[in-house]
């Protein structure tokens, strides 16, 4: 063999011996990433909608706590459907999914769902908003809905005299309805505040303007307005703009979003019980990693919940950035 041709199959046999590494070495690069993704835990997340700023916060903050440990979050939006929520938890139990984070459409209807996770021996959380039978989940992470209503209330309370009260309510959310009941017993020492109208407005801004509308329309004495959450009294507020009765009305809400401490700040709304939607989140994967570890937890967490007025306004909540 001449050396013109041992060199040239000298060259050919390096070259395939290098081929042949680099291919070995991208299998066993994928065995392993394999066998990585085998052992990443898989979590479910189902909310009643992420057509709210406050659940888009807490997926991202559920997703970023998981997925610093390695793990893996599926998020569901079944767009505020009881039958929708359903199938999203079957899918999600399908999927092998060991805890399904949920927030309920419907607080009392929810129970087939929870059922099909019982079954399956997946772990419930209930995030944001109680279910009505808390034995089918592990444990429950929500703001102190109650006492939002009732810090509503007791700021009504020392700045009016008296008022003609519309509720715009959420009443297939426990969350709301304790919101609610929160401030109506806290308005309840005083007779010279009374209730003359209310609407369901599912906590969607786009349906408590026409609803907001309506009342003012059969109520123009209305003079206070309790919203269950932020994107309602936006809502309100936008309705009472049209009848130019913007800063003649007193506006309350819960969650405590940008656009509403603006409004504050402006004086158009009177005041908003902050929630921290990262600080729920991160609460709520904290609980489910002890639940996986075997660890104790508590049946209820309550968060507490901060009055912002024009004030205090540009306090620090921990949750909407």
């Amino acid at each position: 063999m001449e050396r013109g041709e041992r060199l040239f199959w000298g060259v050919m046999g390096a070259l395939t011996l290098f081929l042949t590494g680099l291919i070995m070495w991208q299998i066993l690069q994928t065995d392993f990433s394999l066998r990585q993704l085998e052992h990443r835990r898989k979590f479910g997340a189902v909310y009643m909608t992420l057509n709210n700023p406050f659940y888009e916060i807490v997926d991202e903050e559920i997703r970023m706590e998981v997925e610093k440990r390695g793990d893996v979050l599926l998020s569901r939006d079944p767009v505020l459907s009881v039958e929708r929520q359903e199938e999203a938890v079957r899918e999600l139990i399908d999927s092998g999914v060991e805890v399904i984070f949920i927030n309920p459409v419907d607080w009392q209807r929810i129970g087939p769902a929870l059922q099909l996770a019982k079954e399956a021996h997946v772990l419930v959380i209930a995030i944001d908003t109680n279910v009505e039978d808390d034995d089918y989940v592990a444990t429950t992470v929500v703001s102190d809905n109650y006492m939002a209503g009732q810090q509503c209330a007791r700021h009504l309370l020392a700045n009016a005299k008296s008022g003609n009260i519309a509720l715009l309510k959420h009443s297939e959310t426990r969350s709301s309805v304790e919101r609610i009941q929160g401030f109506l017993d806290g308005v309840a020492v005083n007779p010279s505040f009374k209730v003359v109208a209310q609407a369901e407005c599912q906590g969607q801004l786009e349906q408590a303007m026409p609803a907001m509308q309506e009342m003012l329309s059969r109520h123009p004495e209305i003079d206070v307005v309790m919203a269950l959450n932020d994107p309602t009294a936006m809502g309100a507020m936008a309705a009472l703009q049209t009848v130019g009765r913007l800063d003649k009305v007193l506006v309350y809400g819960v969650d405590g979003v940008p656009e509403t401490r603006e409004m504050i700040r402006q004086g158009h709304m009177m005041a908003t019980a902050g929630q921290s939607p990262r600080n729920l989140g991160k609460q709520a994967v904290a609980q489910a990693y002890k639940l996986l570890a075997g660890e104790p937890v508590p049946k209820i967490l309550r968060l507490p919940t901060q009055l912002l007025v024009k004030e205090n306004i540009n306090a620090d909540m921990g949750g909407w950035d």
